[in-house]
C-alpha cells in the first residue's frame, strides 16, 4: 500500500490558510488522515502539519509541490513535503559512553524507529563487536592530536558515501566544525545533560552533587554553530535528593538521555518537527 504524504507548512497568520490547504487535498481526490496546527501569538506565525493518503491522489509525488505552489504563493508560505514510506538513512556517531548508542540500535532493531541505520562512526574502537553484531557497518575514525580537520574530512566522506539523511550524536564527545553543521543543517541531533550552562566540562554529575541539585535532566536539540544552543527537540527532568550519590545521579541522567534522544529522533523521523528561528514546533 502507498504511504502518506506530509506537508509541513509555516506562514504569516491569516484567514483562509486551513481551508485552502484542505481544499487543495480534497480537489485532488485526497484524504487527510491527520492534521495539527499551531499559531505563535507573539510572532503571528501559523504552523501546520497535514498528513494525507497518497493512494488515488490526483497528482504524482514529484509534482505535488508544483501543484501546491499557488497556495504557497498566496499565503507567503514555506513548505516541506515528506513521504512516510521513504525511510531516512541514519548514521550514529559515538565515543566511549555506550548507553545512547545501544538504546538507539535496540529500538531500531525492534522496529521502533522508521529509518535505516546505515552506519556507526566512532572515534574510539570500543563498540565495534556489538555494532557489527547488530548488522550495522562500523567506522572507527579516531581523532589524533593535531589531525581533527583530517578526521572531519573522513567523517564527511563517510556520511556522503552512505547517503545519510540524519546524523545522531549518541554522546559523541567531539565538537563539530561549521563545515559539518552546514552540510547537515537541521539534520544533526545531539543529547546532553540539562544543567548547561552550569556544570560545564568533566564530571557534571559530581559538580551537581556537590551543589545539592534537586533536579537533573536531559536535552536533545539540533546542532548549530553555537555549542549546545541549537533548537530544542525534547527535554525531560527527574527529581533527586540529598540521598542520591554521584553514581545514582549519573545512572538517572543516563536513563533520561536515552529516553529523550529516542523521542527526539522519532519526532524527526516521523516528520513532526518544524524549525522556526531558534525554536522548534514539535507536533504530537
Amino acid at each position: 500500500m502507498p504511504g502518506t504524504g506530509v506537508l509541513l507548512l509555516s506562514c504569516p497568520d491569516q484567514r483562509g490558510v486551513v481551508a485552502s490547504v484542505a481544499e487543495f487535498i480534497a480537489s485532488n481526490n485526497g484524504n487527510i488522515v491527520h492534521a495539527e496546527q499551531h499559531t505563535d501569538e507573539v510572532e503571528h506565525v501559523f504552523f501546520q502539519r497535514v498528513e494525507f493518503e497518497l493512494e488515488g491522489f490526483g497528482v504524482g509525488r514529484d509534482d505535488i509541490l508544483t501543484a501546491f505552489s499557488p497556495v504557497a504563493s498566496k499565503f507567503d508560505m514555506s513548505v516541506d513535503l515528506r513521504f512516510t514510506d521513504v525511510k531516512p538513512r541514519i548514521a550514529i556517531m559515538a565515543s566511549k559512553q555506550p548507553h545512547c548508542l545501544f538504546d538507539l540500535l535496540t529500538r531500531w532493531r525492534a522496529g521502533e524507529l522508521p529509518a535505516d541505520v546505515v552506519g556507526v562512526i566512532d572515534n574510539h574502537p570500543d563498540h565495534a563487536d556489538l555494532v557489527e553484531h547488530m548488522g550495522v557497518p562500523y567506522f572507527h575514525l579516531p581523532v589524533s592530536p593535531g589531525a581533527k580537520e583530517q578526521q572531519e574530512s573522513e567523517v564527511l566522506d563517510t556520511l556522503a558515501s552512505l547517503g545519510v539523511d540524519l546524523v545522531v550524536l549518541a554522546r559523541y564527545m567531539q565538537i563539530l566544525s561549521p563545515r559539518i553543521v552546514d552540510a547537515y543543517r537541521s539534520r544533526i541531533i545531539n543529547i546532553h545533560h540539562s544543567f548547561l550552562p552550569a556544570f560545564i566540562g568533566a564530571n557534571p554529575y559530581r559538580q551537581a552533587h556537590d551543589r545539592g541539585v534537586k533536579l537533573i535532566g536531559a536535552t536533545a536539540h539540533y546542532v548549530t554553530e553555537e555549542l549546545d544552543e541549537g533548537p530544542i527537540l525534547d527535554q525531560e527532568v527527574s527529581r533527586v535528593t540529598h540521598r542520591d550519590s554521584v553514581a545514582e545521579l549519573t545512572r538517572k541522567g543516563r536513563d533520561l538521555e536515552t529516553i529523550v534522544l529516542a523521542r527526539a529522533v522519532r519526532a524527526h523521523l516521523e516528520h513532526r518537527v518544524l524549525v522556526y528561528g531558534r525554536k522548534t514546533v514539535v507536533f504530537g
